[in-house]
C-alpha cells in the first residue's frame, strides 16, 4: 500500500480540481505557440518582389538573427512547458494511484492522461528544435553568399553625393533607422543592407541616383503607351448598372435611377454627337471611387436611403457615372477600400511606399473621404497623381481653405480643405464659386405633350413641403406661416414614419410618408406650390419641383448663413454667404418660378402666397441641368482640363514683351487686344477676358456677375502684373507681392498695388473693405454658365 499524508492528500485533490482544465489550456498554449511560429517563419518567407515564387527565399529580406532568435525562444519556452508538466504529470499519477485502491496495474485505455499530453507537447518541443536546426542552417548559408556576391559592391553602396539628388543621404538615414516601420519595404526587396535602401530609392522611390553597377534595362523600360481609342457615344446603359455593383441601397437607388433616365441620356448623346459633329475624342481610362459609401467611412448614406435621408449625393453620383460611360470613356467603379486598392496597385503594407506599378486610369473622381482613403494608401504615388483627380465636392472649397499653409496660418483650415490642389479639382453640385468646376446633375427633362398633360392637370390650391425627415419639421415658428399657407392651400408631406404619424407634421398636413420617385414626381405635377423651410440646402428637389411646373417659395435669411454664425456650415471650407435656402434658385433662375421672401413677416409671406395664385408658370429646367447640358460640360472638362501641365503665365516681375491688354474705349475694364498673341493652352480662351477693379468690400464673383460675366480663376496670372493696373490708370506708389487669397488688389489709403505670389491662392472669392480687388471676367454661353461662348 502506498500511504500519503493529510498536506499530501489536500494537495492531491486540489490538482485533481484544477489539473484537467490547465492541460487544455496548456495544450492550447502549444498549439498557438506552433501557429505563432509558422506565422512568424511565414511572414520572413513570404516578403518578396512582385514575381516572385511564393516559394522561394530570398535572402534579401531573411532577417537572420531575428529569425533564429524566434526559434529560440519557442524553443525555451516549449522545453519550460515539459519541465512543469512533467512535475504536474508525476501529480496526477500519485492522484489516478491512490482512486485505484491500491492497484498497481493499469489497463491498457487507463494509461495516465498526462503521459500523452507529455509525449504530445514532446514531440512539438522536438519539431520546433529541427526546424531551428535547419533554418539556422539555411541562413547561414544564404547569408554567407549574400556576403560573398556583395563583397565586391560595398564600397558602391554609400549614399552618393550628388546635386541633383540633394535629399538621398537623408533618406538613407531614415530608411536605415525605419525601414522595419512598415512591412511595403520589405516586399520591394529592403533588407537592412545600405545596397537594398539605394536600390529602393533609386528604383522604386525618386531620391537617389541610378546604380551604376544596377541592371538599368528593367528600370528604365517605361510600359508602352496603349494605342489611342476614339470614345464612342453610349446609348445603351446595362453594362454600366453591372459596373456600379449591388449589395447597398444607396447602389440600388442610383441604379435605379439610371435605369430611368436611360432614354433621356441617349436623345442626350445623339443631340451632342450633331452638335460636335467630327471633333475627335480620346478615350479616357477613369477610376471612379465613391468614398463615401465605403465601409471604413462609415457608409451613412445606405441605411438612410430608405428612411428619408439626403438624396443629393447619391442623385450627384449616379448622374456622373451616366454622363462619364455615354460619353464613352473606359469606367471602373469601385466603393470599398479593398477595390481602391486593387486597382491602382497599392502594395501591401501601411501605405509608405508607391504604387507597384504606373497609375492605369487617367482621372480619377473621388470625394473627400475616397481622397483621404487615397493619400493613406498610395505614399510618395499620391503626389504624384493628383494632378489627375477631381474630387466631387458638394458645397465647394476654396482656395483659402485649400492652400494648407495659408489656412494654417491664417485661421482658414478645417477638416475638410488643405489639399494643395488646383481649385479648379473641385467639382461642385450648383455653381457657387467659380474657383471650383461646376460638375452638377440632371432633373428629369418633359417632351411638350408632358408639359401640356402637366398645365392641363395643375391643383391651383396644392402645395407639397420640401422635406423627408421629420427633424425638418422642427423649426421654431413654422406653425405660424404654415397657419397662413393653409388658408389658401392644401398643404402635403412626404415626411418618412414606420408605424405612427410623425408628431412634428402639423395634423392638417395630409402626409403621404416617403414615396418612390416616380410617385414623388406624380405629385408635384399636381401641385401648385413646392415650399422649403429653409434646410436642406441647395438640393435637387426644387429643380425637379421647378421643372414639374411649380413654383418654389422659400424663405430669405436674414442675416446670411455661413460658418461663422450656423452650425451646418461650420468647419467646411467656405466662407460663403447664403441668403436663401437655395441660391442658385434665387440668383439664376428668380421670378417667377422662384420666390423668396421673410417667412418672419407675416405680411409678406401671405402677400406672396395670393401672388403666386394668381401666377401661371410653365415647366422650366435650365439647360445646365439637363442631360445634355451635363454631358456637354463635363466632355468639355475632359477634353480641356489638364492640371498636369506646367503653369502658363509667369508670377511676379517676369515681363512680356506686349501688353496683352488695353484699356476698353469706355475707359471702365480691360480688354484682350486684338493683336495679342493668345496664351499657348489657355482654358477658356483668353480672348474672353474682361478685367474690373472692383469697389472696396466687392468680391471678384460678385463684381463680374455686376456686368453679366463670370470670374474666371484661370485668368489672374494675366492680370498679376504692375502693367495690368497701370492700364487702368491705377496709381501704384508701391508694388508687392504677397500671399494673400484677395490678391492681385490695390489698397487705399496709402496707394499700395499688391501682387499675388502664390498661384494656388488666385481666388474669385472673398472681399475687403481696405482693397480694391482686380478681377477677371468672362462671358458665357446661355444657360451654361460653366462655359464661355468659346469653350466647347
Amino acid at each position: 500500500m502506498i500511504t500519503v499524508n493529510p498536506d499530501g492528500k489536500i494537495m492531491v485533490r486540489r490538482c485533481l480540481v484544477t489539473l484537467r482544465p490547465f492541460r487544455l489550456f496548456v495544450l492550447g498554449i502549444g498549439f498557438f505557440t506552433l501557429c505563432f511560429l509558422m506565422t512568424s517563419l511565414g511572414g520572413q518567407f513570404s516578403a518578396r518582389r512582385l514575381g516572385d515564387s511564393p516559394f522561394t527565399i530570398r535572402t534579401e529580406v531573411m532577417g537572420g538573427p531575428e529569425s533564429r532568435g524566434v526559434l529560440r525562444k519557442m524553443s525555451d519556452l516549449l522545453e519550460l512547458m515539459v519541465k512543469r508538466m512533467d512535475a504536474l504529470a508525476r501529480l496526477e499519477n500519485i492522484s489516478e494511484l491512490h482512486r485505484a485502491g491500491g492497484d498497481l496495474h493499469f489497463p491498457a485505455d487507463r494509461m495516465p492522461p498526462g503521459a500523452g499530453l507529455m509525449e504530445r507537447i514532446q514531440a512539438i518541443a522536438q519539431n520546433v528544435s529541427d526546424i531551428a536546426v535547419k533554418v539556422d542552417q539555411i541562413l547561414r548559408h544564404s547569408l554567407l553568399l549574400h556576403s560573398k556576391v556583395s563583397e565586391g559592391r560595398r564600397d558602391q553602396c554609400e549614399a552618393p553625393s550628388d546635386p541633383k539628388f540633394p535629399d538621398c543621404s537623408g533618406k538613407v538615414e531614415w530608411m536605415r533607422a525605419r525601414w522595419t516601420s512598415d512591412p511595403c519595404y520589405a516586399f520591394f526587396g529592403v533588407d537592412g543592407t545600405e545596397c537594398s535602401f539605394l536600390i529602393y530609392l533609386s528604383e522604386v522611390e525618386w531620391f537617389c541616383p541610378p546604380l551604376p553597377w544596377r541592371n538599368q534595362t528593367a528600370a528604365q523600360r517605361a510600359p508602352k503607351p496603349l494605342p489611342k481609342v476614339q470614345a464612342v457615344f453610349r446609348s445603351n446603359l446595362s453594362h454600366l448598372l453591372d459596373l456600379m455593383g449591388s449589395g447597398k441601397e444607396s447602389l440600388i437607388f442610383m441604379k435605379k435611377r439610371t435605369k430611368r433616365l436611360t432614354a433621356q441620356w441617349a436623345l442626350a448623346a445623339q443631340r451632342l454627337a450633331q452638335k460636335l459633329g467630327a471633333t475627335q475624342r480620346d478615350q479616357k481610362q477613369i477610376l471612379v471611387h465613391i468614398g463615401f459609401l465605403t465601409e471604413e467611412s462609415g457608409d451613412v448614406f445606405s441605411p438612410r436611403v430608405l428612411k428619408g435621408g439626403p438624396l443629393g449625393e447619391m442623385v450627384q453620383w449616379a448622374d456622373i457615372l451616366a454622363a462619364l460611360y455615354v460619353l464613352g470613356h473606359g469606367l471602373r467603379v469601385t466603393v470599398s477600400l479593398k477595390e481602391l486598392q486593387s486597382n491602382l496597385g497599392v502594395p501591401p503594407g501601411r501605405g509608405s511606399c508607391p504604387l507597384t506599378m504606373p497609375l492605369p486610369f487617367d482621372l480619377i473622381y473621388t470625394d473627400y473621404h475616397g481622397l483621404q482613403q487615397m493619400k493613406q494608401h498610395m505614399g510618395l504615388s499620391f503626389k504624384k497623381y493628383r494632378c489627375r483627380i477631381r474630387v466631387i465636392d458638394t458645397f465647394g472649397t476654396e482656395p483659402a481653405y485649400n492652400h494648407e499653409e495659408y489656412a494654417t496660418l491664417h485661421g482658414y483650415r478645417t477638416n475638410w480643405g488643405y489639399w494643395n490642389l488646383n481649385p479648379k479639382q473641385f467639382m461642385t453640385m450648383f455653381p457657387h464659386t467659380p474657383d471650383n468646376s461646376f460638375m452638377g446633375f440632371v432633373s428629369e427633362e418633359l417632351n411638350e405633350t408632358e408639359k401640356q398633360l402637366i398645365k392641363g392637370g395643375k391643383a391651383s390650391n396644392m402645395a407639397v413641403v420640401y422635406g423627408k425627415e421629420a427633424s425638418i419639421w422642427k423649426l421654431q415658428g413654422k406653425e405660424k406661416f404654415l397657419g397662413i399657407l393653409n388658408k389658401y392651400m392644401e398643404i402635403h408631406g412626404t415626411v418618412y414614419y414606420e408605424s405612427q404619424r410623425p408628431p412634428e407634421v402639423p395634423a392638417f398636413v395630409k402626409n403621404h410618408g416617403l414615396l418612390p420617385q416616380p410617385e414623388f414626381q406624380q405629385l408635384l405635377r399636381k401641385a401648385k406650390l413646392f415650399i422649403g423651410f429653409g434646410f436642406p440646402y441647395e438640393g435637387p428637389a426644387p429643380l425637379e419641383a421647378i421643372a414639374n411646373g411649380c413654383i418654389f417659395l422659400q424663405s430669405r435669411f436674414s442675416p446670411p448663413h455661413s460658418s461663422l454664425n450656423h452650425e451646418f456650415f461650420r468647419g467646411k471650407p467656405t466662407s460663403r454667404e447664403v441668403f436663401s435656402q437655395h441660391p442658385y434658385a434665387e440668383n439664376f433662375i428668380g421670378k417667377p418660378h422662384v420666390w423668396t421672401v421673410d417667412y418672419n413677416n407675416s405680411e409678406e409671406f401671405e402677400a406672396a402666397i395670393k401672388a403666386i395664385m394668381r401666377t401661371q408658370v410653365d415647366p422650366y429646367l435650365p439647360y445646365e441641368y439637363t442631360c445634355e447640358g451635363m454631358l456637354e460640360r463635363i466632355h468639355a472638362y475632359i477634353q480641356h482640363q489638364d492640371f498636369c501641365v506646367a503653369p502658363g503665365p509667369a508670377l511676379p516681375g517676369a515681363h512680356t514683351p506686349q501688353s496683352p491688354f488695353v484699356l476698353a474705349p469706355n475707359a471702365t475694364h480691360l480688354e484682350w487686344a486684338q493683336n495679342a498673341s493668345l496664351a499657348p493652352a489657355a482654358w477658356p480662351p483668353a480672348h474672353s477676358l474682361r478685367a474690373w477693379l472692383a469697389t472696396p468690400g466687392r468680391a471678384c464673383t460678385d463684381t463680374c456677375l455686376d456686368h453679366g460675366l463670370i470670374c474666371e480663376p484661370s485668368f489672374f496670372p494675366f492680370l498679376n502684373s504692375q502693367d495690368a493696373f497701370l492700364k487702368l490708370q491705377v496709381p501704384c506708389d508701391s508694388t508687392e507681392s504677397e500671399m494673400n487669397h484677395l490678391y492681385p488688389a490695390f489698397a487705399q489709403p496709402g496707394q499700395e498695388c499688391y501682387l499675388q505670389k502664390e498661384p494656388l491662392l488666385f481666388s474669385c472669392a472673398g472681399s475687403n473693405t481696405k482693397y480694391r480687388r482686380l478681377c477677371p471676367c468672362r462671358d458665357f454661353r446661355k444657360g451654361q454658365v460653366a462655359l464661355c461662348q468659346g469653350c466647347l
